[in-house]
């Protein structure tokens, strides 16, 4: 089962909700793997603590133009829906960072005047945490485009009983690229107008997807309960609801999980990963 937790906006307690997951899952006998597909950030490890036993850089294959063999026709500039490369007058300009690697300028040359080198764009990482196997994706500083990281992070997962994805923030491409291909869906949202805005972009973008989901509220009792409503309003199940308790905030600062620092969240999370389950498992049906 591949369970991905997601939010609308950052800071509203997503990774807090997937490491917390993944250890209870584990402590449970499941076999477990996190992934961190937020590759721009990924900081599951701060929880997780894990022992890394490879690094390997991760790169796209991006087009190179031999300027004595072009015609300048124009037609590599003409397929490119990015503008990763484009003719200007006698000169074909390349831009590395938007090119998505498909390969079509290539194709297109009627000279074969362009051919692909790879290009670095960021590490993938694997190693463990006790029982749960680990894997995450740093991208590079200046890189714009996630997905084909995403994608190498993905590919790496064990043949496991559980795969928890801690999803990026946002409804963007390495969003949706992702939470592609999971069981359930979890959007992990806080009860403020930012919160109920950006819940709403992600609700609308895993309906487009057609994916099973469920919301968890975290930080439940502040605020207002507009986002208690509209989940109600549009017939949206609220799995869990987590206090603003000031021990999650304290262990979270030192890098601690609330299961291993406050026992009692234990059953908290370990009723959430049981519902979501039988969610998911109802959807299939």
């Amino acid at each position: 089962m591949k369970i991905a937790i997601a939010s609308g906006k950052g800071g509203t307690g997503k990774t807090t909700v997937a490491t917390n997951l993944a250890y209870i899952a584990s402590r449970n006998g499941q076999s477990v793997a996190y992934l961190d597909c937020d590759v721009e950030e990924p900081n599951g490890h701060i929880f997780l603590k894990p022992q890394i036993s490879e690094s390997r850089p991760i790169g796209n294959l991006i087009p190179e133009v031999n300027e004595a063999a072009c015609i300048h026709c124009g037609k590599c500039g003409e397929i490119c829906q990015y503008s990763a490369i484009v003719c200007v007058g006698e000169k074909v300009l390349v831009y590395p960072e938007l090119c998505h690697a498909c390969g079509g300028c290539m194709l297109v040359c009627p000279v074969d005047a362009i051919t692909e080198n790879p290009r670095e764009m960021g590490k993938l990482e694997t190693g463990r945490s006790g029982a749960i196997q680990f894997v995450q994706g740093l991208l590079n500083i200046g890189e714009v485009m996630s997905p084909p990281l995403i994608k190498e992070v993905k590919a790496a997962a064990p043949e496991v009983d559980l795969v928890i994805i801690d999803v990026p923030p946002g409804t963007s491409c390495p969003v949706i690229e992702s939470v592609r291909d999971s069981d359930f869906v979890l959007l992990v949202t806080e009860p403020t107008p930012f919160g109920l805005n950006d819940l709403k972009l992600a609700v609308e973008m895993i309906r487009v997807l057609k994916l099973p989901f469920g919301v968890v509220v975290n930080r439940a009792d502040v605020g207002d309960r507009e986002t208690i409503s509209y989940c109600d309003r549009n017939h949206i199940e609220i799995l869990a609801e987590i206090p603003d308790d000031r021990q999650i905030a304290e262990a979270y600062s030192r890098g601690e999980m609330a299961c291993e620092a406050i026992p009692k969240y234990g059953s908290v999370f370990a009723r959430l990963l049981s519902d979501i389950g039988e969610k998911a498992r109802a959807s299939a049906r």
